[in-house]
């Protein structure tokens, strides 16, 4: 027989890797919904709900808009090793050079410097974790987070949302 804790504890886990797993809905952050701009923020591209629908796929929508979080291992520019930039794919702004791409051995497109004056940061206080977010600086999309156990030189890794993002190779 089980015990009360061995019980809850089996519960939780389920939990955890649901989520992981992202069979869980994404729970609110309490934020301000994306493209709102926040008291310190203004963006130079908006678009009403219903005009982001139509424009980005639900993928896309979900991870721009909704601050959701693409699957590990499964954006093909995870793998994008060309010469080339990195744009936001809600409004085309170009975010990231091919040259501060690396492997990050963690499943999403990671930098280690953004192009200048291409993204901006915020607290991320959701799930219960301190994080910085990253969202594109011109329509606000969620792109992803920035810590600070990347490659030098700048010791930070940009992990990105490969949904949330288009390829854009260099011309030849």
């Amino acid at each position: 027989m089980f015990s009360r804790r061995q019980i809850l504890a089996a519960g939780g886990g389920l939990g955890v890797a649901a989520l992981l797993a992202g069979v869980l809905p994404k729970l609110s952050t309490g934020a301000a919904p994306i493209g709102e701009a926040r008291a310190d923020e203004a963006f130079e591209v908006v678009h009403s709900d219903s005009e982001w629908r139509a424009l980005l796929s639900p993928e896309q929508y979900d991870v721009l808009r909704r601050e959701g979080t693409e699957r590990a291992y499964t954006s093909p520019l995870n793998g994008e090793h060309r010469t080339g930039t990195f744009a936001c794919a809600g409004c085309a702004l170009a975010l990231f050079s091919s040259a501060t791409k690396f492997d990050s051995r963690t499943g999403w497109p990671s930098f280690w410097a953004p192009l200048e004056h291409a993204v901006a940061t915020r607290q991320d206080r959701s799930f219960g974790m301190s994080r910085e977010e990253v969202h594109c600086r011109r329509c606000g999309g969620h792109l992803g987070h920035v810590f600070d156990d990347g490659p030098k030189p700048t010791g930070l890794r940009y992990c990105m949302n490969g949904v949330a993002m288009t390829f854009n190779p260099a011309a030849a």
